[in-house]
């Protein structure tokens, strides 16, 4: 930025170069945080380069990049208390855990084929459509149907004594 574009007030890099370090330190010091001190007082001198014509003719330009950074500060602590207040809602409340399958029936998946085993857990767990198993298995729609069809035959012949009363 050259004079010619600020008449009267000082240069932004100049400024910038001077103001830059001092917010800052003074930024990481009121938060005891030097990340979140260095964000303030980036995005302070941003939006002062944004307003620079305005913000150079003030009386302190300096002045006013603090107290945008302290604002940039104190809108980054609520979004955190918000942050946090809404994880702590969520963990408060009670959300039922899934039910496990019967042994018997998890073992018997388990020694589908590793695509039916895939295609079951896609379907009737996750309650995907075969449409929805088709994509996410880079398969046809087709393929995850006589996949899905063969698993249950082979899981009804495999679960069949159980369900009739025999342990074996």
């Amino acid at each position: 930025m050259t004079d010619d574009d600020d008449p009267g007030g000082p240069v932004f890099d100049d400024w910038y170069r001077r103001e830059f370090p001092r917010v800052r330190r003074a930024m990481t010091l009121a938060t005891g945080d030097p990340l979140l001190g260095e964000e303030a007082a980036a995005e302070a001198f941003a939006r002062a380069l944004l307003h620079w014509r305005r913000v150079s003719a003030m009386d302190s330009p300096g002045g006013w990049v603090y107290a945008t950074a302290l604002n940039e500060v104190r809108r980054s602590w609520r979004r955190s208390a918000l942050e946090r207040r809404c994880a702590e809602r969520l963990r408060s409340e009670d959300v039922p855990a899934p039910a496990l399958p019967d042994s018997a029936l998890w073992r018997a998946v388990a020694d589908l084929s590793p695509r039916a085993r895939t295609a079951v857990a896609l379907r009737y767990v996750a309650d995907l459509t075969e449409a929805e198993v088709a994509d996410a298995m880079n398969v046809s729609r087709g393929t995850v149907a006589t996949t899905l069809s063969r698993a249950r035959r082979q899981l009804a012949r495999v679960l069949e004594p159980s369900l009739n009363g025999d342990p074996a």
